[in-house]
Order: structure tokens, then C-alpha cells, then sequence
């Protein structure tokens, strides 16, 4: 492009969020805030049973009852829908059959809240009792029956089975085989906003449909399918999210219910989930089982490794193909693996559909494979750290598995919280009941590829000026709490020379913004803030050819800075950015820019599942945890933790840091204390804040963060992700905190007080002090399927 934008240093300056004002003043509007003329309640009658036959549903006195304007059930709405095309298995209301305790059965719009609760009480439902499937042994017994279709056998939704490069030969090299089990439990969001819809049809009969969504043009596309209505006449506009976490990137029945009822009644529907609802509308982690089994030579060198995971899915698709590929694809993204095999399979259930949440699918593998580590450097004799610093992937590589990396600082990371921890000091050397853990990891920065197959770019901004020189940035990304509307005002006030506080951005609207897929797999900053870029150097670069005409000099010697377009030469000679707006518009009419990112070429390989796990650029993490344990309580009280994030660069470091914090939160609960666990009859065990624990301000520990930069060559300014990857190591590093602590080892999560005085009496007995998995379900994977290893890999080396 012609000149250049020098900004404020508005990118790398630690500032508040652009929105924040009305967060913190309780102007933000969210959906449930949302009260339009004449709106009615919308509610869902919920199924008591884990898995039965709907033999009859009558609504008659429901619909007859006083104030109640309309009554569904599942043949109002027959089509069958699913975020991933290899999904399409839901139904809004169930038909025929309900798969989990919590399944929407039926529904009614009435004039409140008390009204519709009358009505739901009147449905009348028959069900017939079928047996139910709760676990993921249950599921893989062919005896048992089938929750999607009739009769008996294995509920196996999604499986794979590859190879890269030859394992067994990996494995007759090594001098050292390490092969352990692990199960991660189940754990979901908890958002501090509930899920919330409000749906209205206008008077040009158009369907406006506002939700607490993190994918709005996914959920546009799905309403077209459902209600039978080009997708032209459905608007969709996604509020403020009051925390999404994952948790709100897929298509939940409330949201199509109230979008029917409000065509039905022709009048504005809304439907507010209650806290129990939403754990039973949940789509969060996946509980998986997973085997490890690694080769290592007397230096630590991995020579191979074999990695099979089983993902309880719940009971219907949702996310879950990605989620499989997901616990086993990244492993070969932070250690050079010659050759990896991998296989897993996802089992359907009879309990609530599991998805996405932070980190979607790979925090389970990462706590697997650093335990694993671990053990293997204390059989090895070789320091925790050093083992894993023998075998770090390199920069500008690729994986065994056909994966490209770009930048990567793991090394760095590394350095950084093991010299801050003073790790080396202190590992096998603390007192009694306390111990130091490291682990690392690394995330994607955005989905390679969009989850509907097209050919056109996965994101796209607009920006418009006024005549006054006002900027609106247009871009469907929602800001699900991750800071993407400041991230986009940050990288087009770059550009232009301005302040980010001073653009205005207008974001999350299918009739306003121009298509983005949504937030997830820490996708926005990169794929967005890439789009809002390059709209960014084409609005730039007309409004310094007009400069460059009025002043009679070259572009090249112009450039935006302080809201002004000076000469390079002669500072003095310029014109504030209004006049040059102006000129331009005088010049070219409506100064309307836009710009698009899609993904690059060859950052995948051509076999069957290589689409999950392909990004333009992976985040890198490293973390070390310092925990104290009471041998009396188990009661595990984690002192600090030190975290090093690779984010490539930081547009906003204090917003980089809020992401760190609250990634440590979160994998702090999920370690210690967070379950979404369920009883024989697929009763939740604690559906309510209450008794779903979460850690508070009490738990939360000091948290010394380190941002490192790599620049990352393809990022925004060179931006990589940040915000989910930094959740990845902090649970299995506190997890090897625990065994330095006490000698004990525990392999599954949480680690819960009595699970560590279990592991305490085993070790006073003369046990391994071990609690975890000791079988692993019979299941005949299908064959490996062996991919060749690409040229400059690990493995081809070998």
C-alpha cells in the first residue's frame, strides 16, 4: 500500500476495553433485558426421564388455560438440525423419543412467567421407560440399547484410527516405554448470564431473532433450515454475552422454540433458561478415558507414541467430531513426535449433549500427556523440565501429523516461569505437603477451516466514514467477554492514526455486518483482526491519495498519525484527519471499505480428519504451579502460579493479562473442584451454583503472568491467540505439584479431597498411592489408517 499508518501506539498499549463503560455502569444490554410492546414468556416442559419413548403428548388443557397463547410439540418442528453437517440429529422439541433427563418436550408462549408454568404443569405426557446408557463402557456394550435408532449394540457416534510414520518400529528403538491411563471429568461453563431469546416478527413479516449467542451467522442458517424460511427474511443479532466461554457456539432448541413461537403468536417471544436449565442444556467438556503409551530413549528423546482417547458425547452430536480429533490431534504441537499413532472414539449417552468449552477438546489430552511426561522423566531419572526441553517442536516446522507451525516461543515461555518459580529450587526439595509443577501447552489460533464447507473468507470487516471523519467498524464477531470489539477498534486505529475510544463498532448483526463465523477456537483476533486490517490499509491508502493530490506530494511521504495526515519531511505540512476524509470523499463520494481473511494454503495434510487441528499460527504456554496439601483433608490449596503465554504480539497487553488470569481460574476449578457428573438414572448430581463448585476470589491464587512475543509472520500485527491456550497447562501442572507434594498420583480430575486421602492410604500401605482408571472399555478400533509423515517432520528425519 502507498504511506503508511505510524497511530498513537495504539496496538502494545495496555488500555481499558472500549465498551466497558457500560458494563460497569449496567447499561449493557443483554437479551433478558430486552422487553419489546406486547412480549410474551416462552417455556420449555423438560423430560424426567434419561432415555423413554414419547407414546402421547397432549396439550389440550394447556392450550385451553387462561392467558396461554400457543402450545409446540416435537411435529411442529420436524427438521432435523446440528451445528457440524455430520451432525444434523437434533430436533427442537423431541419426537418420539426423549435421550436425557432435560430434553425440551414441549413448549408454551403465555402472558407470564406464572402463566406458562400453569400450562407446562397441565401437558400431559405418556412416556414409555426404555433402560438408559450412562457411561462410556455402558455405551460400547453391544448389549445395550441403541439411543439413536432400535434394538441393541454399541452407541458409537464418531471414530478414527490413524497412523504417522511406523509406531512399532518407534517402539522397538526405545529404551524406555512409559504407558499410563487417565480420565478427565466432565466439567461445563457456568457463564454468570444464562442462555436468553427474544424473538419478534415485523411487519414486513421478517424474523428478528436476538440471542445470547457466540455464532450468530451459524444460528441464521440454522433458523432458515428449521422454519423453512430464506434466510432473507430472518435477522439475527446476538447481544451482549454475559460469558460465553463455548458455551454459547451451538444451536439450542430455545432459540429456534422462540423463533417459531413468535410467528405462530405474531407477537415478540422470550425465553430466559433457568440456572438448572442450563446445565441441562450444558454442551461443555467432554468426559474422556485415555491411554498413553511412549517411547523414550536414555536421554529422554521420544522415539514414539500411541495416544487413545474415549469421549463420552452425551446424547446427540453437536461439536463432537471436532472434539474426538481434538483430544489426540494436537499433542505433536509442542514436542517433536517421529511418529504418532492415534485413535479414539465418541460414544453417545443418555445425558446432555457434550461441545465445546475453552480449549474445546484438547485440555483433556494436555493433562493426559503432561502427567505422563512427568512420570516418565522420574522413571528416566531426568529433570521434568529438561525432558520436555529435549523434545520441543521447532519454529517454521511441520508435525508428523501434517500440521504447520509458525512462530513458537515455547522455549522461551519455558525459561521465563521456571526461573520466576525458581522451579529448580525447589522441585523434590520443599517440605512435606508441598510441591512444584510445570506443564506446557499449546492452542489454536482459529479453525483452519469454517464448519460448513465453502470457498469464501472466513471473516469480513466493513468500515464506513462520516463527513465529520467518524469510523464505524462493521464485523459480525461477537464479544463473548474475550474483548474482540476492542481488539478490532485497537487494529483499525493503528492504521489510521486515531484512538481506539474515538471509532465507533457495530458488531453481531446479520442485516448490518458483513459475515464472520463466529467466536470460537480462539479464532477472532486472528481472522478478524486480520479482515480489520487490511479494510483498515485500503481506507487509508484513498484517503492518502487525496492528501497526496490537494498537497502536491507523493504518497509515500505521507502518513496518519495523532489524528492528523502530515508530511514525513515537514510535520507542519498536514491536514487533520476530518479535511482529508473530506478530500476523499470529494474526490471518490462514500469512503466504504471492507477486507476478508481466509485461511492459508498447506497448513494441513489430505487425509481423513486432517481438517481439526489445522490453524494459521498456535499459541504456546508454559505454567508452574506451587500448591500446599493438607496430608489430613486432602485438601489441595494452590500458593501461586506462574504462567508464560506465546500470544505472538499483545494489541492490548492488559486485556492479554485479564485472559491469563481468567484462564488460571477457570483450569483451577476444573482441577479441583468442578463436576458435571450424573447419577444412575442421568439425574445431575448438582444442578445449581450451589453444589457445582467454582472457585471464588478466596481460591483464586497470585498469578505472575508473562506475555512473550514471537511476532507470529501471518498474525495482525503479528497477534496470536490469547485465552484459551493459557488454560491448557495449568491443570496438569498442578496436578505434578500434587505428586511432588505428597508422592501420590492422581489420574483423574478433580483431584478432590477424598480422592487424595484415597491415594494417601494406598501409599501407606504399601500401594503405588495412585487413584485413576485401571481398564480401559473393549472396543475393536477399525483398522490404523498410516499416513506418510510429511518431508521436513519429525518423522521423515528418522
Amino acid at each position: 500500500m502507498s504511506g503508511r499508518g505510524r497511530g498513537h501506539g495504539a496496538v502494545g498499549r495496555a488500555a481499558g476495553r472500549v465498551d466497558s463503560l457500560g458494563q460497569v455502569t449496567g447499561r449493557t444490554i443483554y437479551a433478558d433485558d430486552l422487553m419489546l410492546p406486547r412480549t410474551v414468556t416462552a417455556k420449555l416442559l423438560r423430560s424426567p426421564h434419561a432415555h423413554a419413548r414419547i407414546v402421547k403428548v397432549d396439550t389440550t388443557a394447556a392450550a385451553a388455560h387462561p392467558g396461554v397463547h400457543a402450545v409446540l410439540v416435537g411435529t411442529d418442528l420436524p427438521i432435523k438440525y446440528g451445528i457440524l453437517p455430520v451432525s444434523q440429529d437434533e430436533n427442537a422439541l423431541a419426537i418420539e423419543k426423549v435421550r436425557y433427563v432435560g430434553e425440551p418436550v414441549a413448549a408454551v408462549a403465555a402472558a407470564d412467567p406464572e402463566t406458562a408454568d400453569e400450562a407446562l404443569a397441565l401437558i400431559e405426557v405418556e412416556y414409555e421407560a426404555l433402560p438408559d446408557v450412562t457411561s462410556i463402557e455402558e455405551a460400547l456394550d453391544p448389549s445395550h440399547p441403541l439411543i439413536h435408532g432400535e434394538g441393541t449394540g454399541a452407541n458409537v457416534d464418531r471414530e478414527t484410527s490413524l497412523e504417522f510414520g511406523d509406531v512399532k518400529e518407534g517402539f522397538a528403538q526405545a529404551d524406555h516405554i512409559q504407558e499410563d491411563t487417565y480420565f478427565f471429568q466432565g466439567n461445563t461453563h457456568a457463564a454468570l448470564e444464562p442462555h436468553a431469546t427474544v424473538a419478534s416478527m415485523g411487519d414486513d413479516g421478517r424474523l428478528t431473532v436476538w440471542s445470547s449467542t457466540q455464532v450468530p451467522h451459524y444460528l441464521h442458517r440454522i433458523l432458515a433450515k428449521v422454519l423453512e424460511l430464506p434466510a432473507g427474511q430472518i435477522r439475527v443479532i446476538a447481544t451482549a454475552v454475559g460469558g460465553g466461554f463455548g458455551g454459547k457456539t451451538d444451536i439450542f432448541s430455545h432459540e429456534i422454540v422462540a423463533a417459531r413461537l413468535a410467528r405462530t403468536v405474531g407477537r415478540p417471544v422470550k425465553i430466559t433458561l433457568t440456572r438448572e436449565d442450563v446445565f441441562y442444556a450444558h454442551r461443555g467438556r467432554h468426559p474422556v478415558l485415555m491411554k498413553v503409551r511412549t517411547g523414550f530413549t536414555t536421554e529422554g528423546r521420544i522415539t514414539a507414541m500411541s495416544f487413545r482417547s474415549y469421549l463420552d458425547g452425551g446424547a446427540y452430536g453437536s461439536y463432537g467430531a471436532a472434539s474426538l480429533l481434538y483430544t489426540g490431534q494436537l499433542q505433536t504441537t509442542t514436542y517433536s513426535i517421529p511418529r504418532y499413532q492415534f485413535q479414539g472414539v465418541r460414544v453417545f449417552t443418555n445425558k446432555p449433549p457434550c461441545g465445546p468449552k475453552r480449549g474445546h477438546g484438547t485440555p483433556q489430552g494436555r493433562f493426559a500427556i503432561e502427567a505422563h511426561l512427568d512420570r516418565a522423566a522420574e522413571a528416566l531419572g531426568i529433570d521434568p523440565v529438561a525432558l520436555r526441553r529435549r523434545n520441543l517442536v521447532e519454529p517454521f516446522s511441520h508435525t508428523v501429523n501434517h500440521l504447520r507451525i509458525t512462530s513458537c516461543g515455547l522455549a522461551e515461555c519455558l525459561d521465563r516461569v521456571t526461573e520466576a518459580s525458581s522451579f529448580d529450587d525447589k522441585h523434590t526439595s520443599l517440605p512435606a505437603g508441598r510441591g512444584i509443577g510445570v506443564a506446557v501447552g499449546a492452542y489454536l489460533s482459529g479453525a483452519g477451516f469454517p464448519i460448513y464447507f465453502n470457498d469464501m473468507p472466513q471473516s469480513e470487516v466493513m468500515l464506513k466514514v462520516d463527513r465529520g471523519g467518524g469510523v464505524t467498524v462493521f464485523s459480525m464477531a461477537a464479544d463473548c467477554g474475550q474483548g474482540s470489539t476492542t481488539m478490532l477498534a485497537t487494529v483499525v486505529a493503528e492504521v489510521l492514526g486515531l484512538e481506539p475510544g474515538d471509532l465507533s463498532v457495530v458488531t453481531a448483526d446479520t442485516d448490518l455486518t458483513p459475515i464472520d463465523l463466529g467466536s470460537y477456537s480462539s479464532r477472532v483476533t486472528f481472522m478478524a483482526g486480520n479482515a480489520a486490517l487490511e479494510a483498515a490499509q485500503r481506507l487509508l491508502e484513498e484517503v492518502l491519495e487525496a492528501v497526496a493530490a490537494e498537497l502536491g506530494v507523493d504518497t509515500d511521504l505521507l502518513s496518519a498519525e495523532d489524528g492528523s495526515i502530515i508530511v514525513d519531511d515537514n510535520p507542519d505540512k498536514g491536514v487533520t484527519w476530518t479535511e482529508a476524509v473530506q478530500l476523499a470523499m470529494a474526490q471518490s463520494g462514500a469512503l466504504v471499505t471492507s477486507g476478508s481473511y481466509k485461511t492459508p494454503e498447506g497448513i494441513s495434510g489430505r487425509y481423513r480428519g486432517a481438517g481439526v487441528g489445522p490453524t494459521p499460527a498456535y499459541s504456546y504456554t508454559a505454567c508452574v504451579a506451587e500448591v500446599t496439601c493438607d496430608p489430613d483433608t486432602g485438601f489441595v490449596t494452590v500458593d501461586q502460579v506462574w504462567l508464560a503465554h506465546d500470544i505472538g504480539k499483545a494489541l492490548n497487553p492488559l486485556l492479554a493479562e485479564g485472559q491469563i488470569e481468567g484462564s488460571v481460574h477457570m483450569a483451577l476449578g476444573e482441577v479441583l473442584m468442578e463436576e458435571q457428573a450424573f447419577l444412575r438414572n442421568g439425574l445431575h448430581r448438582g444442578p445449581s451454583l450451589l453444589d457445582y463448585k467454582i472457585p471464588t476470589i478466596l481460591e483464586m491464587p497470585p498469578v505472575e503472568s508473562f506475555i512473550i512475543e514471537t511476532d507470529d509472520p501471518e498474525g495482525p500485527f503479528g497477534a496470536k491467540e490469547v485465552g484459551q491456550g493459557a488454560l491448557l497447562p495449568v491443570i496438569p501442572a498442578v496436578v505434578n505439584a500434587v505428586h511432588d507434594a505428597l508422592g501420590i498420583r492422581i489420574d483423574e480430575t478433580p483431584v478432590r479431597p477424598d480422592t487424595v486421602v484415597t491415594a494417601l492410604a494406598d501409599l501407606a500401605k504399601g500401594g503405588s498411592g495412585r487413584v485413576g482408571p485401571t481398564s480401559l472399555p473393549d472396543h475393536e478400533f477399525p483398522p490404523l489408517y498410516r499416513v506418510e509423515p510429511p518431508a521436513n517432520s519429525p518423522g521423515a528425519a528418522s
